[in-house]
């Protein structure tokens, strides 16, 4: 027998690779709000409403983006998201107040749309059951790399070429991705470098096997009626209104409430996403080793679900301390809590998904959670504005991570493929147990 081939781990490393930049494109703005702020006049509350307009149609083209991915594949679906944000993050470079720079972002949020959806169906078509947790981890493990990374290299570019060429840069990194992307991902059967091996490997491991055909076996808003479903966008919306104020507000909050200098503030800003990073690469592995060992599957994402979410509520507790040094450390721990439980979110479209609908539960439930990303720094400048402190922001931030963990608790049900044709098990009637 010959040896098992693993291109699947190169597909994991490209996705990745998609996810972290997709974040620095879209952190760059954070790191450079101090500067724009000051060369536009621009106040906080106007800041907010250019920091959520990327969220108003990254949150829209959510579901479109996963119907798409599913239908005509995720080649072409992620290739084509790549290279439209790309060229939006590129395009910054013209604005020069809060019109144009809302402009750009809404363009960025079209073409980011498609990241995630397309990564949880090539994870459902590449990898088998047991590995899902991993590759989940994986890839969203590159939006800690991108956030973490995007701070002390634009904080350096902006300061030492001025504020445009970060986004030049990330737009030409993009570029580049689409190209590696282009010429090497094909789907299981058909690509060249994986042989019968693997290809067994991955399909004897699925509990449906995703993408041998295109059909699917009902309409994407059919699936809204499903328990499940609903508890994945609420529980989600909660942890992303918590982890974008990471994305949008942090770098300020270093520089307004703890009294950091910029560069300081870069290499600062890089702690939580870094300390996010370790903690989901780690509960990646745990949920799969626990579903390995037999732990049914609810339980093994349940424990990083809810365990996550609330270690995540120490971000209420961050604006308390007097200390700048105790300040970052609940953000960290608060950050890892949040990643801990973000492998398993995106473990679960795969887990629960009708056959070749992988992408679009994916974006389901990235649309209803990105409504966080909408209304979070528009909270957040609301408050910060009136209160003149971040504490009252923080707070509703904790309150958001726990809400999360009891609908993870409680409202998740059992977690199994929808079977559209078969007893409606979990639909919100359900009795399904955890």
């Amino acid at each position: 027998m010959n040896q098992r081939t693993r291109v699947r781990w190169i597909i994991a490393l490209l996705m990745w690779a998609a996810i972290a930049i997709n974040y620095l494109d879209r952190t760059i703005l954070s790191a450079a709000a101090p500067t724009l702020m000051k060369e536009f006049h621009i106040s906080p509350i106007e800041m907010g409403v250019v920091m959520s307009a990327f969220f108003w149609t990254y949150m829209l083209f959510q579901i479109p983006a996963g119907w798409f991915a599913d239908r005509v594949g995720q080649r072409l679906s992620l290739g084509l998201a790549v290279t439209w944000w790309s060229i939006a993050t590129a395009l910054t470079v013209v604005c020069r107040g809060v019109t144009s720079l809302v402009f750009v972002r809404v363009l960025l949020g079209i073409g980011e749309s498609g990241a995630y959806p397309s990564n949880a169906g090539v994870t459902a078509k590449w990898f088998p059951d047991k590995e899902r947790a991993r590759v989940s981890a994986i890839f969203d493990s590159g939006s800690k790399v991108g956030t973490a990374l995007a701070m002390p290299l634009v904080v350096w570019m902006l300061t030492a070429f001025g504020w445009e060429t970060p986004f030049i840069v990330a737009g030409l990194i993009g570029l580049v991705w689409v190209v590696i992307w282009w010429a090497y991902y094909r789907d299981p059967e058909k690509h060249k470098y994986v042989n019968q091996e693997e290809l067994n490997y991955i399909r004897e491991g699925q509990t449906k096997k995703e993408g041998i055909d295109n059909v699917q076996p009902m309409k994407w808003y059919e699936l809204l009626k499903y328990r499940n479903i609903q508890a994945m966008c609420v529980g989600f919306f909660m942890l992303n209104y918590a982890i974008y104020f990471f994305i949008t507000w942090f770098p300020t909050y270093l520089v307004e409430e703890r009294g950091m200098q910029l560069m300081k503030m870069g290499y600062v800003s890089m702690i939580p996403p870094l300390a996010g990073l370790v903690a989901e690469l780690f509960a990646g592995w745990f949920s799969d080793y626990l579903y390995m060992k037999g732990l049914s599957l609810t339980l093994a994402r349940k424990i990083n679900l809810v365990g996550g979410m609330l270690l995540a509520t120490s971000i209420a507790f961050a604006g308390l301390v007097d200390s700048a040094v105790w300040s970052v450390v609940l953000l960290s721990v608060s950050y890892a809590g949040l990643t801990f439980a973000a492998c398993a979110i995106w473990s679960l479209p795969g887990d629960v998904a009708p056959r070749n609908m992988t992408s679009v539960v994916g974006g389901i439930q990235n649309c209803v959670s990105n409504m966080g990303g909408i209304l979070g720094p528009i909270v957040t400048g609301f408050l910060i504005s009136t209160t003149h402190s971040f504490i009252p922001a923080l707070l509703v931030s904790g309150a958001a991570t726990l809400i999360g963990a009891l609908t993870y608790a409680f409202w998740l049900g059992k977690i199994e493929p929808i079977n559209p044709t078969g007893p409606h098990v979990n639909r919100l009637s359900s009795t399904a147990k955890a």
